[in-house]
């Protein structure tokens, strides 16, 4: 079955089923290093999940470690060009739970980025990318304990599914000649747009199926969240973007108001049934005012359709979500892309979790990272219904490789994500915990120390580690 690479003789594999993982005590869970800086940060990494699971279960569960290759390391194995070999891609479908390194970008080899087709290759649609604050992080932002978010950002879909024409292109051109000739004329409410023939060109595809799936995970991630946590806001650019962000958010809530319709509130339901709960003669006139401050301005047919609204509302879900049952319920709202980046600055404690597309998840989670620390503290994991894979979420940095200084947090707390959806929350618990005293005890690597008022003298990589587990008791 593997050209280059030996399983362990001892361990079992992970399955799924009904997107959930099955997990045994003592799972095979194939590695990539990485590559730059992976030279340091999984060794450290390894060891912090190993001593983790020990302590947690006295060898009652214990992971059982594969390597396999991806990247620069993968070439020097297999040849020139094999960034992600055979031999990887069946292990990852043959194991089912996956962690690795940064990875670098080839340059010249046919992948325009490994992330993005380890995401295709194996349907991992959901990005999830978890960005909470430990302190005595250095950050930029006043309070940034008051951010504690998770992104769920669409893997699969969007510009990044990379169908585009560079400008010139005979194939762009035909494009761009049928749309400006031919279908845009066509289409009355693009009236006189035409597309500049010296453009590249790209696709920006947005499915049903595709947003759905993303929004039913974040929903359930919700479920298993603190009460006062359990949000999920739709993240788009609708009012621009109609048919696709658009789209995104229409089907995110036609999505949790009908699969989850007992768990969820949406927030316009919310003000609907607060007015009645605060005024039980309101009339249905009177509710849609409350809720559209614009309502007198508008034409009879919009207030008509606000009002059906309204009285859509209180006839199907009055008697299980009204006179405050639906404080209990998951909430869910939605917000303008630029708008969101602003505020989870502003009022960063008002967010839970953000379902995202693509593009939009891609800036914000990195946006976010940045308030809590940075890239070097936050986690990744890319999702599927068969397949997980969890990795660090920066650079490869390689002027940093071989010197044992750079932070291995990122792809240590990933570890903790991977544990927490093993379900083996013990050891996860154990490894924040660790992590987060050495932390507030001023013993991290170079990156957070220098940031540090005043500085202090840095850790390795490996004693940052080594810090991590003697903080578990």
């Amino acid at each position: 079955m593997y050209d280059k690479i030996t399983p362990p003789t001892t361990g079992a594999k992970i399955t799924f089923k009904n997107g959930e993982p099955i997990v045994p005590d003592n799972p095979i869970i194939p590695f990539i290093r990485g590559d730059g800086t992976g030279i340091d940060i999984w060794p450290a990494t390894e060891k912090v999940l190993d001593a983790a699971v020990e302590t947690a279960y006295k060898g009652k569960r214990k992971i059982s470690w594969f390597k396999i290759y991806a990247g620069d390391e993968a070439c020097e194995l297999y040849g020139t060009y094999q960034y992600l070999p055979h031999d990887t891609q069946t292990a990852i479908k043959e194991y089912g739970v996956a962690i690795k390194g940064p990875l670098t970008t080839p340059v010249g080899g046919g992948i325009r980025s490994l992330n993005v087709a380890l995401r295709q290759i194996f349907d991992l649609y959901a990005c999830v990318r978890p960005c909470r604050y430990y302190a005595g992080t250095p950050s930029p932002h006043k309070n940034p304990e008051k951010l504690d978010v998770i992104v769920y950002r669409e893997n699969t879909e969007d510009i990044y599914l990379g169908i585009e024409w560079r400008q010139g292109d005979e194939i762009g051109a035909r494009l761009i000649s049928i749309l400006n000739n031919e279908l845009i004329p066509a289409t009355p409410e693009h009236g006189k747009k035409r597309i500049p023939l010296d453009s590249g060109i790209g696709i920006k595809p947005i499915s049903k199926k595709g947003s759905q799936r993303l929004v039913r995970r974040a929903i359930k991630h919700a479920l298993q969240l603190p009460k006062n946590k359990q949000q999920v806001t739709l993240v788009h650019k609708g009012n621009i973007m109609k048919y696709t962000e658009g789209a995104f958010r229409d089907w995110g809530y036609e999505l949790a108001t009908t699969e989850f319709r007992n768990e969820t509130i949406t927030e316009r339901e919310s003000w609907i049934l607060s007015n009645k709960e605060k005024n039980a003669n309101i009339s249905l006139e009177e509710n849609a005012q409350m809720i559209d401050p614009g309502f007198n301005a508008l034409t009879k047919e919009k207030q008509a359709q606000i009002v059906k609204e309204v009285e859509t509302v209180l006839n199907s879900i009055w008697e299980t979500h009204g006179n405050g049952k639906w404080k209990d319920k998951i909430m869910v709202n939605d917000r303008i892309a630029d708008s969101i980046f602003q505020q989870i600055q502003t009022r960063p404690d008002e967010y839970s979790i953000l379902a995202t597309m693509n593009l939009n998840g891609d800036y914000l989670s990195d946006a976010a990272a940045a308030i809590v620390g940075g890239l070097g503290m936050g986690p990744g994991a890319n999702i599927g219904d068969a397949c997980a894979i969890f990795e660090a979420t920066h650079g490869t940095a390689p002027k940093h490789a071989g010197l044992d200084k750079i932070n291995p947090g990122s792809v240590i707390l990933s570890g903790v994500m991977m544990l927490e959806f093993m379900g083996w929350q013990e050891a996860a618990d154990l490894i924040k915990k660790g992590l987060g005293d050495a932390i507030a005890n001023s013993q991290v690597t170079y990156d957070l120390a220098r940031l540090l008022e005043p500085p202090v003298e840095p850790l390795k990589c490996s004693e940052f580690a080594d810090a991590i587990i003697k903080h578990f008791s």
